[in-house]
């Protein structure tokens, strides 16, 4: 009675075994099937570039009447929608489709949007690229750059003339303005690079505050609302030239590395020949002249050029993981 009681036990463990060793064989199967690295599970990588390959079913790519384009979130989202509009009516001329200018608030939201399918065309910042890649399946393919090909921005610790601040150790005990948890230079290189040189981390030995954008961050030191903020140059460039604040109310007290801008793209299941369209539409659109050109000349840039997310963003990746940094995608 007992061999035979035996036998069975024997023979259910084995079929456990070799259930469990058939999912195991599924699982690597699946995963050879759909490579994806740090993209959440809706996506696939086959050809190895960190971003969402276009879906191989014809049904799940999408073809809206109406384009809808986000820039990245600014102060006054209604000066970027008259900025935009010129291209806009490009874009639409080039792809045959209506072009909606999609006012976006926060990082977060815009975010959402795309991964909701409400946003097809945007310009993510360039803290926000890597979750916006990882997790909402965009695809970068262009940044603004000058004339000469040359791109990118820094990272500038700023406060006011009077504050008492001249280097970045005398922040110690006083308030640092970041703008948002996604932003590179707006928190996760001002954060990384403050304890890397400096052995300062965020409220151990200065005070952190969080403006929600670069222009309320400068706008802010600007006011003496803040000690001192972390922000992007170019945004802060702008903002001098147009005359928002005056150079001489701000005094800067550390410069970073170079790194990318806004990254444009779309989203990874557009229609394969209307996303060849939008990127036609950055690359042919006529810089001279235009509203484009007024507004982003004044910190330098003149031309969209293309780029691809696994080079031009490492560096951004490297200071993610450097942070520890994890996508958490829904």
């Amino acid at each position: 009675m007992r061999t035979n009681r035996s036998k069975l036990l024997f023979n259910h463990l084995l079929l456990a075994l070799l259930f469990l060793l058939t999912f195991l064989i599924s699982q690597s199967a699946q995963a050879q099937s759909c490579p994806r690295g740090q993209l959440s599970e809706r996506f696939c990588d086959h050809d190895g570039d960190l971003v969402a390959d276009a879906p191989t079913d014809p049904k799940e790519w999408v073809d809206p009447a109406t384009l809808i384009f986000a820039y990245t979130p600014v102060e006054d989202p209604s000066v970027y929608a008259k900025v935009w509009d010129g291209f806009i009516k490009h874009m639409e001329k080039v792809t045959g489709k209506k072009v909606q200018f999609f006012p976006v608030q926060s990082n977060a939201a815009q975010l959402e949007a795309m991964r909701a399918g409400r946003l097809h065309v945007a310009g993510f910042n360039t803290g926000s690229n890597p979750i916006a890649v990882n997790c909402v399946g965009f695809v970068p393919f262009t940044i603004m750059a000058s004339k000469d090909g040359s791109f990118g921005y820094e990272m500038e610790i700023i406060t006011y003339p009077g504050s008492g601040i001249t280097t970045p150790a005398d922040l110690r005990g006083r308030t640092l303005a970041f703008t948002s948890p996604t932003s590179n230079s707006g928190f996760k290189a001002p954060s990384a690079l403050l304890e890397a040189e400096f052995g300062m981390k965020a409220d151990v030995d200065f005070k952190t505050a969080f403006s929600g954008k670069h222009d309320n961050s400068v706008l802010g030191v600007a006011n003496k609302d803040y000690d001192a903020a972390a922000v992007a140059n170019s945004v802060m460039q702008r903002m001098i030239s147009r005359d928002v604040v005056k150079a001489e109310q701000i005094v800067s007290i550390y410069k970073s590395q170079t790194f990318p801008t806004t990254g444009y793209g779309h989203v990874y299941n557009l229609h394969p020949e209307l996303a060849k369209k939008v990127k036609e539409a950055f690359f042919s659109f006529p810089w001279a002249g235009s509203t484009l050109e007024a507004e982003f000349s004044k910190s330098g840039e003149a031309q969209f050029i293309p780029i691809t997310y696994k080079e031009h963003w490492a560096v951004v990746r490297t200071i993610d993981q450097a942070m520890k940094t994890k996508y958490e995608c829904q």
